[in-house]
């Protein structure tokens, strides 16, 4: 495979951790080094015996470990060691560690006199430090002489502060349960008061929904009753025979002209036919107008079949999903306006109910991504393949693709689609001088589009003359993002690997705003509803949301993510969707700044897989050659689609599969997506039932 499914990996912040190691009051000897660690391997035995350094006897310090002597030693010119010290010291260099003296392992000799000291020493600590019923251990264990009745007596004791010991544990492992009880009440209480709440909720609604059902059904049987009155009217009818007669195939007039000229007998023999012909003509008629036709039923029967499965499928998701909107819905209700009251009382309908009903028509509607289209993007002379950017323009009437192979291509999307072929010829290509990281089509003009370059330089470019208008190259590293204004034709932004965010006008040679950032910057994305607020997603993990016109610190700052964000997309002016090389997709507030939902099932580590939104959905790729897509209430994916392997022969499965999806762009707010992978296929897919 070589490189051709190397692609360009997403930035991450190593952090760095400045170390200093102290120096010691012993740093000037190797052996006073080597002593001082074995000491160290003794800590925990050291450190029990030690006591503090206010107390301490100098005299009983080891010179070396600078600890309570341990196994004391004494040399020829008169010095004290802990055994393994001295003895340690000793297999480096041949003096005495203290006045320098001449010394060896034969010169050393056990110090009797003052472990006794020591163990004198540590007996007094420890009796310092013991309880009282240690020294009452220890006295009786040194035959301290006491009467039968001072036992008795103190026996006594021991019993009456047992008893009472034992008491005030049982009262508290008492109270400890009473308090646990009392706390699991409350929760089951409050989980009760929610679940009946909830309840009613859902009877609500069912009353809701069942009278709304019943209005249809009669609407539908007033318009049928209607139906049948006009087609039973014999003057209605020869108004309407033209019409009718040219939906069933049948020529009326024609036969009636015929009738005309035959003779009397034949005439009533005609006249019958004609008359049980129209009576199954009316029939038919009835039929088709009542919607019961057996063909059509059937297919509505199995859409619904399929549509339930959907839902079973994902009734927990749904489930919580209701309920949220539901509890939101409840809790804003005060809060709605005349006009949406007055909708709320004629139909029955709570607005969270409305929501749901929503979600769930959208959600069920689709599952699974079909292919209507595909094509190769890579040349004989440009083996390197990745798309690393798709986009359609302001009408969608074309689709520019940019990625490693250093060009931009612009296609004509109903060519695509209507004129299949096995390579499609681009109707505009534009070479450029370094590999392409981005790309963003004016909302304007429709003949401009954007690029960002692994050499940091942001290009903007017309189509018609497949020239570039203008080249601004202020950044000092990679350009991973570029975006232009919806508001603001002329205002563009870009962001980098040197930290740095610029905003740019196609007027000017030099950008116009420039924001100092602490870490690499993965995307950048305009509010679509304002030319002031811009959305940055860095290697800090964090999604930082700008006000151009106080660049100082950010409005807001979104955390959720626990490695790089690699995009950012606004589904509305209020909704802002990220993804992450930590394998999830986020849907965010930004007017609330909160966190709406995490979007979990496809795999990104390591590589940019693109993100696309419209007003319902979101899709991403995957590094298994997968693309994703997740409805915005849904945190499980609604349906996914796997690009094959590849046409040639000798490819493998293990091959395709180490390709991955690397751009996704939506088609307005359609069912048709463009995706493209690392290997440089790019299908179109459309959402089907």
């Amino acid at each position: 495979m070589g490189d051709a499914s190397a692609g360009a990996l997403v930035p991450s912040v190593v952090k760095t951790e400045q170390r200093t190691s102290p120096v010691g009051a012993f740093s000037t000897s190797e052996t006073t080094d080597a002593a001082a660690g074995m000491a160290a391997e003794a800590g925990p035995d050291a450190a029990a015996e030690a006591v503090p350094e206010a107390e301490q006897d100098k005299d009983l310090l080891c010179p070396i470990c600078m600890g309570i002597i341990k196994d004391a030693f004494l040399t020829a010119c008169g010095h004290s060691f802990c055994y393994m010290c001295i003895v340690t010291h000793l297999q480096n260099k041949s003096d005495c560690p203290c006045c320098a003296h001449y010394l060896t392992k034969n010169h050393l000799y056990p110090n009797f006199l003052l472990n006794k000291l020591l163990k004198k020493t540590s007996v007094r600590q420890v009796a310092k430090s013991a309880s009282p019923i240690e020294h009452l251990r220890l006295a009786l264990q040194q035959g301290c002489e006491m009467s039968v009745k001072d036992l008795d007596t103190l026996l006594s004791l021991l019993s009456e502060k047992k008893r009472k010991m034992e008491q005030q544990e049982a009262e508290t492992n008492m109270q400890i349960l009473l308090d646990f009880l009392h706390c699991l009440r409350k929760q089951k209480l409050e989980e009760l008061n929610e679940v009946q709440t909830d309840l009613q909720f859902i009877k609500d609604d069912i009353n809701a929904v069942e009278r709304n059902r019943i209005e249809l059904y009669r609407a539908r049987e007033r318009y049928s009753v209607k139906l049948r009155m006009f087609l039973d009217d014999p003057v209605s009818t020869k108004l309407w025979p033209s019409v009718i007669d040219k939906q069933n195939n049948i020529p009326v007039s024609g036969a009636r002209s015929s009738h005309g000229g035959t003779c009397s007998g034949n005439f009533q023999s005609k006249k019958v036919d004609m008359k049980t012909h129209g009576s199954y003509q009316g029939n038919q008629r009835k039929d088709a107008f009542n919607g019961s036709d057996p063909q059509h039923t059937l297919t509505q029967s199995g859409l619904a079949i399929a549509r339930k499965r959907r839902v079973h499928a994902q009734f927990n998701e749904l489930q919580e999903c209701y309920l949220q909107k539901r509890r939101n819905g409840a809790n804003n209700l005060q809060k709605q306006d005349e006009r949406d009251l007055n909708i709320i009382k004629r139909e029955g309908y709570t607005a969270g109910l409305e929501d749901f009903q929503s979600v769930l028509t959208t959600f069920t509607r689709y599952s699974r991504l079909r292919v209507i289209a595909e094509l190769r993007h890579g040349d004989l002379f440009h083996p390197a393949n990745i798309v690393s950017s798709i986009e359609f323009d302001r009408d969608d009437e074309l689709f520019a693709t940019a990625g490693v192979s250093k060009r931009i291509k612009v296609f004509e999307f109903s060519t695509v689609v209507n004129e299949p072929a096995d390579v499609h010829c681009p109707v505009v290509e534009m070479s450029t001088r370094s590999k392409l990281s981005c790309l963003s089509w004016n909302k304007y003009s429709k003949n401009i589009i954007a690029s960002s370059d692994y050499e940091g330089i942001v290009t903007v470019w017309d189509v018609n003359t497949r020239q570039s208008m203008m080249e601004y190259e202020e950044h000092e590293k990679r350009a991973w993002s570029v975006d232009f204004s919806r508001t603001e034709p002329s205002m563009l932004v870009s962001g980098s690997d040197d930290c740095k965010v610029k905003v740019w006008c196609t007027n000017q040679e030099a950008s116009v705003l420039n924001i100092d950032m602490k870490a690499n910057i993965c995307c950048v994305k305009y509010n679509p509803g304002s030319s002031v607020h811009v959305a940055v997603g860095s290697a800090d993990h964090h999604i930082h949301y700008f006000d151009l016109r106080n660049t100082s610190a950010p409005v807001h700052v979104f955390r959720g993510h626990r490695k790089t964000v690699s995009y950012v997309k606004f589904l509305s002016n209020n909704e802002l969707a990220s993804a992450s090389t930590d394998s999830t997709l986020c849907l965010w507030d930004v007017k609330e700044n909160n966190l709406v939902r995490i979007f979990k099932g496809h795999t990104n580590e390591k590589n940019f897989v693109g993100l696309t939104v419209n007003s319902e959905y979101i899709s991403c790729g995957s590094e298994t050659n997968e693309v994703f897509l997740y409805h915005k209430a849904i945190s499980r994916p609604a349906a996914w689609h796997r690009f094959g392997s590849t046409t040639d022969i000798d490819d493998t499965d293990d091959d395709a599969a180490a390709y991955f999806i690397s751009a996704v762009c939506w088609k307005s707010d359609s069912p048709t997506l463009l995706t493209a992978n690392s290997q440089g296929t790019i299908k179109v897919l459309v959402l089907a039932a």
